[in-house]
């Protein structure tokens, strides 16, 4: 093991009468091996630097223990490490700390009122050890539910080795590990079984092309399961990490399909999840702009137009060609200080440049969706 913390208690001749908490008393200069860790505790919660938390047994004397802790060639940041008395907190004590010249170490002075043993927590911040939060899933074959395993991968390159020790995130279980320094491993620590989602269509007018049969190619529009974080749906308990997920279908004949992957964002509890898995080209979207007009038109001295209000009608057909029912969003990007006169489908307004319809489509069904719009003082010049 790279990482030798070393704990050298020293007796040092010393008049504890000039101490107020203890009576005269003499020893004599004593050098202890460090003891084994009794547990340790590795907390993988901030990706920019791991908490590492150790319990050890010390056999203290009488008196004054000088205990020397060193991390040569660990990434240890020094003034994150700290010294907790466990076992006798109120009587024995840490009463100095100092750092030796030109020393990736440092000494603790802690007394003690008689000999015995004492158990500590030295907590410290390591870093350099990555941690790649992955996933693995299966949905069925009618597409309405997902198993879900996530992976972590971690790769130690602080200088220490680590083991055994518990790693904990801040979600699943704990898992008992030991990984040396330079090694990467990939561990199951969390599943998911029968996890509801829904299968969306999603149209961004912003992005995708209006009229997709003047394209040259086949215009494919984007597909996602949306699955919510929350204890109705087997998760809710933590937050969900961002993470490359691979997705696959159950065939139905002891197989699977490989759908795709992506990267979804950290989801918190209560929030929704959305999983690309590919593109359609049997869900077809048309838009056109049927109407523009310019009122409260405002003019310059030289008879220019610079400032106006502008309203333009919109047309959206949405055609499914499958054999099942689809929920296509259409997403329309706005700009400026805009408003819906008139609108033949319910819409949300996700923010100041963007509002969104959910059009649901039978099997092999068609359907328009209008709306008409003002966006007021747009300036010409």
């Amino acid at each position: 093991m790279k990482f030798q913390k070393t704990l050298s208690i020293f007796f040092i001749t010393l008049a504890f009468s000039n101490l107020a908490f203890t009576s005269p008393a003499y020893a004599r200069i004593k050098l202890v091996t460090l003891p084994d860790r009794e547990n340790t505790m590795v907390r993988l919660d901030n990706p920019q630097a791991t908490l590492v938390e150790e319990e050890r047994i010390l056999n203290l004397h009488k008196g004054i223990n000088k205990v020397d802790f060193s991390w040569k060639a660990v990434h240890v940041d020094s003034d994150s490490i700290r010294l907790k008395i466990i076992q006798h907190p109120k009587d024995t004590r840490l009463i100095n700390v100092s750092y030796p010249p030109n020393s990736q170490s440092l000494v603790w002075d802690i007394y003690s009122p008689e000999a015995r043993q004492e158990k500590i927590r030295i907590s410290y911040l390591l870093a350099n050890i990555d941690r790649l939060v992955s996933y693995e899933a299966i949905t069925d074959k009618e597409e309405t539910k997902l198993d879900i395993s996530s992976y972590m991968i971690l790769r130690n390159f602080s200088g220490e080795s680590l083991g055994p020790a518990r790693f904990q995130l801040d979600y699943g279980e704990g898992f008992e590990k030991s990984i040396n320094d330079g090694e990467s491993k990939r561990m199951l620590f969390y599943q998911a079984n029968q996890v509801k989602i829904s299968k969306s269509f999603t149209f961004d007018a912003g992005k995708h092309p209006w009229e997709p049969n003047k394209q040259q190619t086949n215009v494919g529009i984007p597909i996602h399961y949306v699955l919510e974080n929350n204890k109705n749906n087997q998760l809710g308990k933590h937050a969900l990490w961002g993470g490359k997920m691979r997705i696959y279908q159950n065939d139905g004949h002891d197989g699977s399909i490989f759908l795709g992957e992506d990267k979804p964002a950290y989801t918190p509890i209560n929030q929704k999840m959305k999983l690309y898995v590919g593109d359609s080209r049997d869900v077809v979207v048309t838009q056109r702009k049927t109407h523009h007009e310019r009122k409260n038109i405002k003019r310059n001295r030289n008879n220019q137009i610079i400032l106006h209000d502008k309203v333009e009608t919109m047309q959206v057909t949405i055609e499914n060609f499958k054999d099942k029912a689809a929920t296509i969003n259409i997403i329309e990007p706005m700009s400026g200080e805009w408003e819906i006169i008139k609108s033949s489908h319910t819409y949300k307004r996700k923010h100041q440049q963007q509002m969104e319809f959910t059009i649901n489509l039978p099997a092999k069904g068609k359907k328009t969706l209008t709306y008409r719009y003002i966006v007021k003082n747009v300036k010409t010049i």
